[in-house]
């Protein structure tokens, strides 16, 4: 009888190997020149990581998580990070959650990429702070030294973008427009320009105070729903 990790890591094995792996996708998107999970892709069939998930999300408990979230692969920290993901949604106990949340800040130093914070954090730390009101929680990752650190709690106030609000949004991207790292600006931009889309009056009017602070790559995603004649406006600007 396998463990329930072995089975994990078997269903997601193709994913691993090592003269594969590189190849693969990271975002397995459906349409022309990009393969989809159950596509043949040289050779194999690509698996669905979040059916993986959602099959042993409920049977795998948050030690074995642990084990699966601390491995080398990219592949099986984002499938844990799927299944953390189900059992924050899925239960209605507020322990649980509150389980959930700290074993997500506990694991941290793994969740240390663009697509495995994009993935999750809002659907873990922006739902819980919001619900719970607990923006300090956002707040004190957004001051640390950690780049990532930063980009979770960025990106974790998408919870409140989508629910009209975007206050923290605008204090966090404005505290780090300066900072360093273009992952950082990408983040930035891909917020504001979510922000458009709720509310496109509220994305000019901070844009009009700050885009010429902004780094290009924040300007441009910040942009990028804008109308042409907008958008070219902002570009040229720019001193």
């Amino acid at each position: 009888m396998l463990s329930i990790i072995k089975e994990i890591q078997e269903a997601l094995a193709v994913l691993s190997i090592p003269e594969k792996a590189e190849f693969f996708p990271r975002f397995f998107k459906t349409g022309e020149g990009e393969y989809g999970e159950g596509d043949l892709f040289l050779g194999v069939k690509v698996p669905d990581q979040r059916s993986v998930a959602k099959e042993y999300y409920s049977k795998i408990n948050l030690k074995e998580l642990s084990t699966l979230l601390s491995s080398k692969y990219h592949e099986h920290r984002l499938t844990a990070l799927f299944m953390l993901i189900s059992k924050f949604e899925k239960t209605k106990d507020k322990a649980v959650k509150e389980e959930v949340v700290a074993f997500y800040l506990n694991h941290l130093p793994y969740v240390n990429n663009w697509d495995l914070v994009d993935s999750t954090c809002y659907k873990i730390l922006g739902r819980y702070a919001f619900e719970n009101q607990k923006e300090n929680l956002l707040r004190e990752l957004s001051e640390s030294e950690e780049m990532w650190h930063k980009r979770i709690a960025v990106v974790g106030t998408m919870h409140y973008i989508k629910k009209g609000l975007f206050d923290l949004t605008k204090e966090f991207v404005t505290r780090n427009l300066k900072h360093s790292h273009d992952l950082m600006h990408k983040a930035n931009g891909w917020l504001l320009r979510e922000m458009g889309n709720k509310n496109e009056g509220e994305l000019i009017s901070y844009l009009n105070l700050y885009y010429q602070e902004m780094p290009r790559t924040c300007l441009r995603y910040a942009i990028e729903k804008l109308d042409e004649d907008l958008r070219q406006d902002y570009l040229k600007g720019r001193v």
